[in-house]
């Protein structure tokens, strides 16, 4: 069976590499098992349900969801929204085709005059680049590590202009198994999340790419409320870990945001003996920041490079419900802080002898 490009040496009968570090793993996928397009409708993606206190192993659908918990939990969103943030450029006078990702973190692109983008063979800093289609010229002020920093011309609103002309984010890989360059229309629904509200994200949360309307207004009708927090994700949430369990880089701040009537849900919650489970890492990283600063969840807004391993005490959340994630990354290393390493590992094997799909499109696993 062909296995993806991510496979690494030393893997187990199950798929997952034996001996590895602590707190992270690295698996052999087989190519298939790569998800290109999500389950239609969504909540009919498959789900895995690991016991947190036993390591047992059930298997449903996103839709069984509801029947999973029951009155008086509470179940955290991430409302932030995939921003057109990809944008085709040439430099000047080459013509030289340049790719970009635009980090628009907080006001960038907006009131800034520089911004930050993801890009390789961009150039040397005094490098101009043109934005395709239409669009004016950047110049580049620094470039490492596959980051530039860009000059925007006066009274240009990058953030209008991606909106127009953009493409969204769509991962990579997608792109490659699809054998194409671009997003297709389609993709401007299916990747991004029924409740995104906050424009600001690189890339979707997608564990909460799973919902329906109909999935939120169930888990309402049986009690179990639901709430929101912001977290604009960022391109340092997949960056791969070094050999010690580490991001190879220190990670970038991501902005979040918790409001007001979340920490009511949390206290009503807490208050009926309620569990908190939150809809993916992304979530879960923001509670976990923010229960730092001493009991229970304060609302405000700031930002965050809490990276959670094995060893973490978890203050604030009972269980996740998250995707199946690329090896060596901080999304697997929280997994298995909170799961425990062994089943995690034993989950993961599970789901690849029993054919689920894997990444941004592909099925879910809840942790409780």
């Amino acid at each position: 069976m062909k296995g993806s490009k991510l496979e690494l040496s030393g893997a187990g009968p199950t798929g997952i590499a034996e001996g590895t570090e602590p707190g992270f793993f690295d698996y052999v996928l087989p190519e298939e098992r790569i998800a290109d397009r999500p389950a239609s409708p969504r909540d009919a993606a498959r789900l895995l349900v690991v016991s947190r206190a036993t390591g047992a192993l059930s298997h449903g659908r996103v839709r069984d969801l509801p029947g999973l918990l029951g009155p008086g939990d509470l179940v955290v969103l991430n409302d932030t929204k995939v921003v057109r943030a990809r944008a085709a450029a040439r430099k000047v006078p080459t013509g030289g085709r340049v790719e970009l990702l635009f980090l628009l973190r907080g006001g960038a692109g907006r009131d800034d005059r520089t911004c930050e983008a993801l890009a390789r063979g961009a150039g040397r800093p005094g490098t101009r680049l043109r934005l395709e289609p239409d669009g004016p010229e950047v110049e580049v002020l620094s470039a490492a590590g596959g980051t530039i920093s860009v000059r925007l011309p006066d009274r240009f609103d990058l953030r209008a202009w991606l909106e127009k002309s953009g493409d969204i984010p769509l991962p990579p890989y997608i792109l490659r198994r699809r054998g194409e360059r671009t997003a297709r229309p389609e993709d401007f629904e299916t990747y991004q999340t029924v409740y995104a509200r906050a424009d600001g994200s690189a890339a979707a949360p997608t564990a909460g790419l799973h919902f329906t309307p109909s999935l939120l207004a169930e888990l309402e009708h049986r009690g179990i409320e639901t709430a929101s927090v912001t977290l604009h994700v960022g391109p340092a949430t997949f960056r791969p870990l070094s050999e010690a369990g580490c991001p190879e880089v220190a990670p970038d701040p991501e902005w979040y945001s918790v409001p007001p009537e979340t920490v009511l849900a949390w206290e009503r919650a807490r208050g009926r003996g309620g569990r908190i489970v939150a809809v993916g890492t992304t979530a879960t990283r923001v509670l976990e920041t923010v229960s730092r600063v001493g009991a229970g969840i304060p609302a405000g807004e700031g930002w965050t490079s809490l990276v959670i391993r094995p060893g973490h005490r978890f203050r604030v959340i009972d269980g996740l419900l998250t995707n199946f994630h690329l090896p060596r990354t901080s999304l697997l290393l929280l997994v298995s802080a909170f799961a425990g390493e062994e089943r995690t590992r034993a989950a993961y094997g599970a789901a690849i002898r029993e054919g689920y799909r894997f990444y941004s499109y592909g099925d879910a696993m809840l942790i409780i």
